[in-house]
């Protein structure tokens, strides 16, 4: 099933990860792909103690002890350690997800999970081969 709020994107299901955020026409880089408000959540609210819970997997860390759940597409762009858009925090409680190159027609929007695009930390999920950042050797 493809989801459709914006004639820029549109949610399609991916194989191995779920749903993702797809380029429905040529998005330029620099073009705000998207603006969305958050609902922030504290932690308790997605974890107990036995790790995450619930909605911990479509949240971002907002600030100590506090996640944001990214209305809109928000949640749903996949993490890549190439990724062709970054979000950023502005204005009060929004994210806006930014293209950082050119972006084709039906090519999925990834971002990096760590919000900086160039940040090759771990993140807290294993990363399918494919968009895993190459070892030094």
């Amino acid at each position: 099933m493809t989801l459709v709020h914006s004639a820029a994107i549109e949610v399609r299901h991916v194989r191995g990860k779920g749903r993702g955020v797809f380029a429905r026409r040529a998005i330029a880089e620099g073009e705000v792909i998207e603006r969305v408000p958050v609902v922030l959540l504290a932690a308790d609210e997605i974890r107990d103690r036995d790790g995450w819970i619930g909605l911990a997997s479509y949240c971002f860390l907002w600030d100590t002890g506090r996640y944001a759940l990214a209305l809109g597409y928000g949640s749903l762009y996949n993490h890549s350690y190439q990724p062709n858009a970054r979000y950023d925090d502005t204005g009060r409680m929004t994210k806006i997800f930014t293209a950082l190159r050119d972006i084709a027609p039906g090519e999925e929007i990834t971002v990096n999970y760590n919000g900086d695009p160039e940040d090759l930390s771990p993140v807290g999920f294993k990363v399918l081969e494919e968009t895993a950042p190459q070892q030094a050797q």
